[in-house]
């Protein structure tokens, strides 16, 4: 019995291998450019930069009566208001000016438009919509436990969203996540 042979698959052609080599061009042209997107746009926070955590020694709180403490580094004001710790973000409501501590008046002062807060970012006067934004913090233990936690939320609708954290007993570290915003009430 004669064997079946297969025909031999004809060479390839100039026309089929250009065609290839163009695809797999492409094919990584676009990987390499779907990569380098996802690497510039995937947040990179550090501790201690913006958009990060903030870790603070607990004994390094500000006292119930002093002024607000300044983190330049973390865009916030660091506030004890002898109910809790506050972490205020430096940004006005308003237009987004950086307002400042006026010790002579004890409160809040936006140079650009007058707006008005107290030492806890609520609203005195002026054109801001709301009070301040404030930022999650977290009160650890010497173990890393968290003891206390900002809780999260819509201010509006959730009277307990953002309100000052007490430092438990134990609390060794803060940390102020300024990656995680809560937006102050509207007024």
């Amino acid at each position: 019995m004669a064997e079946a042979t297969m025909p031999a698959s004809p060479p390839m052609n100039r026309r089929e291998f250009l065609f290839y080599v163009w695809g797999a061009s492409i094919a990584l042209t676009l990987a390499g450019s779907g990569g380098a997107i996802l690497w510039f746009a995937y947040p990179r926070f550090r501790e201690g930069e913006f958009g990060g955590e903030f870790p603070i020694a607990a004994s390094a709180l500000p006292a119930p009566d002093a002024p607000p403490e300044d983190h330049p580094d973390g865009r916030f004001w660091l506030v004890n208001t002898g109910d809790g710790v506050l972490a205020i973000y430096k940004v006005c409501t308003h237009l987004g000016c950086l307002y400042k501590w006026v010790p002579s008046n004890d409160r809040f002062e936006c140079p650009c438009h007058g707006s008005k807060f107290e030492k806890d970012g609520t609203w005195i006067e002026g054109p801001a919509p709301r009070n301040l934004d404030r930022f999650v913090i977290r009160v650890l233990d010497d173990r890393g436990q968290v003891l206390a936690e900002t809780e999260e939320g819509d201010m509006n609708r959730d009277p307990a969203a953002g309100q000052p954290v007490e430092i438990p007993a134990g609390a060794a570290q803060i940390r102020i996540d300024t990656g995680q915003r809560i937006k102050g009430p509207l007024h």
